[in-house]
């Protein structure tokens, strides 16, 4: 701030001594706008949340630790994904649960170990431990993944114990650098943040064994940790929350990468699903080997336009498709030319990504649109409220 020269030393200093408190005092208004405390992120937590006082300190402090900027596009960014996902409830109801897990593990039994020890998982569940108090019973009445979780483990103790599952020959080499009862547990989006086990076992704040993490992801501070992680531990540059929202739904970057997709489609002339991934994946994250359509159609772009870039080099292009680099790739790059070179217009950064979403939890299919929709609209709620309260918009997509 510029200071206008006063003749009267005394004068000058009372100046200078006035403009110093002002400038202070600005200063602090300008920090009070960027940068939230617990008391405004429990006002933009929704008033319908018991205990937002504890939540709000929580997600403070899971903030700070993952070294999240405070302010309110990150603050909102978090409590509308909390908010769809479980309405600010740790271990989260799910209607007619047990009879969903069921058929799922069922199912992963006859895929995995054949329809003869699927057979006798069924026959353990009518009649052990009794008759009268089977798992089938228990299965039946349980209400939330923490119950499901651990009643599963029990389950499947016992299964392994009574019918020598774990000696099954070859059992190891089916399910490959998986803990056997790991394999089949049927719920592998856990918490407040619904939060893929796989993802949360790679990013573990701790040891301790997948039961330990698993028990962690139901605790109030757990489910935000990993979730907050997901959502928030990974640069991009969206224009718009929506498409974090969308990724936190469908993977990393695949708004980005869906975007990638449909250019590589009308480059082509040929459909494409726009899915955002471009390699296909196995059940751990792994690339499988197989070329997916995508792919393919990048590959036949490049040699139609002769453009230096073999199937090797586009395939180790491809696997940084998770990370901001990809972005660096020639691969990447090459496409977005080619489009503006084509069609006389920027390629769009990121588009929405359409994936269906299905699983044992929910009543039916949806996308996500659907999902990063509704996200949104909970974001854009708490961003009005929080203009209310006097706070200004950071970029922090």
């Amino acid at each position: 701030m510029s200071i206008r020269f006063i003749s009267s030393a005394l004068a000058l200093s009372a100046v200078c001594m006035l403009t110093a408190c002002q400038s202070q005092d600005g200063e602090e208004e300008a920090n009070k706008y960027k940068i939230l405390e617990t008391r405004s992120i429990q006002k933009l937590i929704p008033a319908r949340v018991a205990e937002r006082n504890v939540w709000a300190t929580d997600v403070r402090a899971i903030m700070d630790e993952l070294k999240i900027e405070r302010n309110l596009v990150n603050t909102c960014s978090i409590i509308a994904v909390v908010d769809q996902e479980s309405n600010f409830i740790a271990d989260p109801m799910v209607p007619g649960l047990g009879k969903k897990a069921i058929k799922e593990m069922n199912e992963r039994l006859t895929k995995k170990l054949g329809a003869k020890m699927a057979g006798y998982f069924d026959d353990m569940l009518q009649k052990y431990p009794t008759p009268d108090d089977n798992f089938l019973k228990r299965l039946e009445a349980v209400k939330t993944e923490r119950e499901l979780d651990q009643l599963y483990r029990e389950m499947f103790a016992f299964y392994t114990k009574k019918y020598n599952v774990s000696l099954l020959a070859g059992a190891a080499k089916i399910i490959a650098r998986q803990d056997l009862a790991e394999a089949f547990n049927p719920v592998r989006t856990l918490g407040s943040m619904q939060v893929n086990i796989l993802y949360a076992s790679e990013n573990a704040r701790s040891g301790g064994g997948i039961n330990k993490l698993r028990d962690d992801l139901y605790t109030q501070y757990g489910g935000l940790y990993y979730g907050i992680h997901r959502l928030m531990v990974y640069p991009t540059h969206y224009d718009k929350a929506i498409y974090r929202f969308a990724d936190y739904n469908s993977g990393m970057y695949s708004s980005r990468n869906a975007s990638i997709q449909k250019a590589i489609a009308k480059l082509s002339g040929q459909k494409l699903a726009l899915d955002g991934d471009l390699l296909s994946y196995d059940k751990d994250g792994d690339a499988l080997a197989g070329k997916t359509d995508t792919e393919n159609l990048l590959n036949d772009i490049f040699v139609q336009n002769a453009l230096p870039l073999d199937a090797d080099r586009i395939r180790k292009d491809l696997r940084k498709e998770k990370q901001e680099s990809f972005e660096e790739t020639a691969t990447y790059l090459q496409i977005r030319q080619l489009y503006q070179e084509k069609f006389k217009q920027e390629l769009p950064y990121a588009i929405m990504p359409e994936v269906v979403i299905s699983g044992p939890k929910l009543s039916r299919d949806y996308n996500t649109n659907w999902f990063a929709s509704r996200v949104n609209q909970r974001y854009t709620r708490c961003i009005n409220n929080g203009k209310r309260m006097g706070f200004k918009l950071t970029s922090a997509t």
